[in-house]
């Protein structure tokens, strides 16, 4: 079964500082994008998130198929988020 997983470093500007893809799923163009968009839709969770909570690791903000979200909130408020 071929597997993948997202990891990206936001930083508290929303600027992306680091992205990567890990996995043995096949490279699409469209993979990478959609990639990209679950991501980018999870950090409007994350904003909301982040400000009332005192947890630093968020585990499973966001779902999409069979792909959740998780994301770690530095005291600086980097984001680093990731999905498998």
């Amino acid at each position: 079964m071929a597997s993948t997983a997202c990891f990206m470093i936001i930083s508290k500007n929303d600027i992306p500082i680091y992205e990567a893809e890990v996995g043995t799923a096949p490279k699409k163009e469209e993979a990478a994008h959609q990639h990209q968009f679950i991501l980018h839709a999870a950090l409007d969770v994350v904003q909301d998130l982040a400000w009332t909570t005192s947890a630093m690791f968020l585990k499973a903000i966001d779902r999409f198929n069979d792909l959740v979200v998780s994301v770690y909130v530095t005291a600086g408020h980097i984001l680093v988020l990731f999905f498998c």
